[in-house]
């Protein structure tokens, strides 16, 4: 009985749930029904949507090719008619070309005419010329060639008697005024500058009490004479001159040490290896106090600015040195005060002028490794040192060694000249002189047609006597400034030198 209780109970159990999943699956169907029905309706607006987005896309693209087209349109009338008007005014221009074409042909014709007339014309002229010539010829009795060649000798010495008269009168003037200028300036310059004679000499010879001195220089095995030399870097000559040392060095500064060391040790009376390299080191330690106080001096008696302290050493070692007897130091404060009054004469900047004097010469104070000549050398080493670039310029090119590119390097060598070439400036040796005037008629003689050269006035004047058969009056004058030219181009001399050719033609007869 329970059995069949448990049995009726399962079977209803297993009915509710079949009735509840049936019940189930028929709620899903009208679910999924119903979402199937939305997406449907969804999907139909979306198309229509879709449908009106792509008619107004489509009527968006429409408008817009019709515009492209129309701007299109537009743009090919503009073209077209502008083709219209080019070709119109190319038809004008075309008809225009046709005219000129026309009147071209018309004046190319006319002037074939003249040209055959022309020719015409000028045959008639050929055979009068022919007929002049001849008539000439038989009246000259000369040929065409001659006349001609007579005719152009004729021209060329009418033509240099005339050059050379005007370059006598244009040389003439130009002298009388540049002189006239020149002596202005430099005599206001000379007048407001004096500077003293020099007689300084370059002899290094130091006076003895006695010969017996000269043992005890010479010290023991010459110990003393050794050590010397070692000390100083300089060359004792102890020879038979009576009561007298030299000193040899070809350093102006060693010897300038070594002079005073050994007046020192003379006055002092004990000379060994010892004291010796202790009054050399007091002297050369006291030397180069004297070479900076003597640079600083002449800063001041130039006039200048302050200098670069290395400047100033190197120019007071210019105190011991000479040129022809004269002081390199003092000459060149002298001209520097000289350029210093030219260029205040000629309105230029006072303290170039002077400092590009002052400098000039400082390259003679160089070390002898230094390369070059002494302008190259001191302007590479004062511009090395902050000097400006016109009395860097000035001092190089003082000796016209390179070009001038401003007027310092002129002043600095025209008061360079003054300076060295007053009276008692310096002193030139008769070798030196006797070079000089040999040099002079040597140029003289190299021109053709010479006969003789003297060298006068102490080498002032070159007096150049030339044969009168074989040079007139036109060439003497060219001659004497070709000889003029030559000495300055081979020859260094100070101040100026007079060239003058004589021409003379003496006529003698006898009466018998």
């Amino acid at each position: 009985m329970m059995i069949w209780v448990g049995c009726a109970s399962f079977a209803a159990g297993a009915l509710a749930v079949w009735a509840w999943s049936w019940a189930r699956g028929r709620q899903r169907a009208r679910e999924s029904e119903l979402e199937r029905a939305r997406l449907a309706a969804e999907h139909q607006a979306s198309l229509k949507e879709a449908k009106a987005a792509g008619l107004a896309e489509q009527q968006k693209f429409r408008d817009e090719q019709d515009r492209r087209w129309s701007e299109r349109q537009h743009d090919l009338d503009e073209a077209g008619r502008r083709l219209s008007e080019r070709e119109c005014l190319m038809n004008e221009q075309w008809a225009r070309l046709q005219r000129q074409q026309e009147e071209l042909k018309s004046v190319e014709r006319e002037w074939t005419r003249r040209a055959q007339d022309q020719n015409g014309h000028q045959k008639a002229l050929d055979e009068l010329e022919i007929q002049w010539r001849e008539r000439i010829e038989k009246a000259a009795r000369l040929s065409a060639t001659e006349a001609r060649k007579q005719l152009l000798a004729d021209v060329e010495r009418e033509s240099l008697g005339d050059a050379v008269e005007i370059s006598r009168r244009i040389v003439r003037e130009a002298k009388a005024r540049a002189e006239d200028e020149a002596r202005r300036v430099i005599a206001i310059a000379i007048q407001r500058y004096a500077g003293e004679h020099t007689f300084e000499t370059t002899t290094a010879t130091v006076a003895l009490q006695g010969d017996d001195m000269k043992g005890r220089i010479i010290g023991k095995e010459g110990r003393n004479i050794r050590a010397f030399e070692q000390a100083t870097g300089v060359t004792v000559l102890i020879d038979d001159t009576p009561n007298a040392v030299v000193l040899s060095s070809f350093d102006p500064v060693r010897r300038a040490v070594a002079r005073e060391a050994m007046r020192l040790l003379i006055l002092d009376g004990r000379i060994h290896p010892g004291r010796i390299e202790e009054v050399v080191g007091k002297v050369s330690q006291e030397m180069d106090e004297t070479i900076d106080r003597a640079g600083e001096d002449a800063v001041t008696r130039a006039g200048t600015q302050p200098l670069h302290p290395e400047i100033v050493r190197k120019l007071g070692r210019l105190r011991f040195r000479y040129s022809f007897t004269q002081n390199i130091l003092d000459h060149s404060v002298e001209v520097a005060r000289l350029a210093g009054l030219l260029a205040a004469e000629l309105g230029l900047d006072v303290e170039l002028a002077r400092r590009t004097g002052l400098l000039h010469d400082i390259g003679k104070a160089m070390e002898q490794d230094a390369e070059g000549s002494h302008a190259a050398a001191g302007a590479a080493f004062i511009k090395r040192h902050g000097e400006a670039d016109e009395v860097v310029q000035g001092v190089a090119s003082h000796h016209d060694e390179v070009p001038h590119v401003g007027l310092y390097g002129i002043l600095a060598s025209a008061a360079d000249a003054m300076s060295a070439s007053r009276p008692g400036a310096r002193l030139e040796t008769m070798t030196t002189y006797l070079k000089r005037l040999g040099d002079l008629e040597e140029i003289g003689k190299s021109f053709p047609g010479v006969e003789r050269c003297f060298a006068v006035q102490a080498g002032r004047e070159l007096r150049v006597i030339v044969q009168p058969e074989s040079v007139n009056d036109a060439q003497a004058h060219m001659m004497a400034r070709g000889i003029a030219r030559k000495i300055e181009e081979q020859l260094q001399y100070p101040g100026q030198i007079r060239v003058t050719v004589i021409r003379e033609s003496r006529c003698v007869e006898f009466a018998k």
